[in-house]
């Protein structure tokens, strides 16, 4: 048996360069992108590594967190109790936890934990999981709002180039409610009957505009308006999703299965869309879960490479967001072939950032 007591982990912080592409044109993120690596060893040589990325500046605190609090406490573990240090973790940092930076990092960790367990195994984790399928749809995201509207029908139309059957756009955060209303009617022109439009609201609209808004869509095809308001206003999530005709779904800025426990109690939303980076792998299994007893499908938010293990191993798997945030960071990335995206057979999660990437990045 090998020996897989933790004996030592470290955090790398990266700043690295988007890719010199057109199809990021209109995007917020600032100049570069921000990410943390964790690298777990154990005492039978079996390494897993769990890694974070951020829209924001917050990784360093996050750094700092998993330095002074998490990375001590799990020293001398046993790595495949991947469970039991996940409620350890969450019961201890619970004063100042519960969400927010402190889930991050406990997150970081268990992603690691579980690519260890992995290549321990020998499988990897959507076989370890329990292999459902093997191929799942992905659909093109990232048609920012920024790029106006035609920069958005400019990137659909290259997703539709590359055989994508689906396609996110972005309504809300503007001045301009009716030429948000043009910009979804001239995307269905130009993508034509066949192709799926979902729709992003990142949180931008009340109750009562969202429905209004909805409804004046809603001719269009929409197969369905995510985040229609913001993530705690749960009351605002069951008015609109029970006055439109439009699947509204949600769930990415939520963490935990804890904070999605309204969804479940009343199922109105019928996609959940947690990230991994808000549990980990741990309790993105148990929110799969929860939402097959309630009839819900799964398409968790970006980060294909790694979404890809979950939804290849669950029945209720719907959808993989793709946005092109991270193809160049890694040895052997999970491609999107024809609009579909296919589970890797390495073993643990199968991914390994670039050397030159944690040499020349490094903060």
């Amino acid at each position: 048996m090998t020996d897989m007591t933790i004996t030592a982990a470290r955090t790398t912080l990266l700043r690295v360069p988007w890719p010199e592409t057109p199809w990021l044109k209109g995007h917020a993120f600032g100049p570069a992108r921000s990410l943390l690596v964790l690298d777990v060893e154990t005492r039978g040589g079996v390494t897993g590594m769990g890694y974070l990325f951020s829209f924001r500046p917050e990784l360093p605190t996050v750094a700092k967190l998993l330095n002074d609090i998490v990375i001590p406490r799990v020293i001398g573990k046993d790595a495949t109790a991947v469970e039991g240090i996940w409620n350890d973790l969450w019961r201890f940092t619970a004063t100042y936890g519960r969400g927010g930076i402190a889930t991050m990092a406990q997150s970081a960790l268990d992603i690691a934990l579980w690519d260890a367990i992995g290549k321990r195994a020998g499988l990897p984790l959507h076989r370890l999981w329990g292999h459902c399928r093997a191929t799942l749809p992905v659909y093109g995201s990232g048609c920012f709002r920024g790029s106006g509207g035609d920069g958005m029908i400019a990137k659909a139309l290259h997703y539709k180039s590359r055989g994508y059957k689906a396609i996110k756009m972005q309504m809300a955060h503007t001045d301009d409610l009716a030429g948000d209303v043009d910009n979804v009617r001239r995307m269905r022109e130009a993508l034509g009957p066949d192709m799926t439009i979902m729709i992003d609201i990142n949180m931008g609209w009340t109750a009562d505009t969202a429905i209004a808004q909805g409804l004046k869509i809603a001719d269009h095809d929409v197969y369905w308006l995510e985040e229609p308001v913001f993530a705690d206003d749960f009351d605002g999530y069951r008015k609109v999703a029970r006055a439109l005709p439009i699947r509204i779904v949600g769930g990415e800025t939520h963490f935990t299965h804890y904070g999605l426990r309204p969804f479940f109690d009343d199922p109105v939303c019928p996609i959940l869309q947690p990230d991994p980076m808000r549990g980990g792998f741990t309790d993105l299994r148990k929110t799969a879960m929860l939402a097959h007893t309630r009839g819900l499908s799964m398409a968790p938010h970006l980060f294909p490479e790694l979404n890809v293990q979950l939804l290849a191993s669950i029945p209720n798997g719907l959808w993989i967001e793709d946005m092109g945030l991270s193809e160049d960071l890694f040895v052997d990335p999970v491609p999107v072939v024809n609009g579909t995206i296919s589970a890797p057979e390495r073993p643990g999660h199968g991914l390994a950032f670039r050397p030159e990437i944690l040499r020349d990045c490094r903060v």
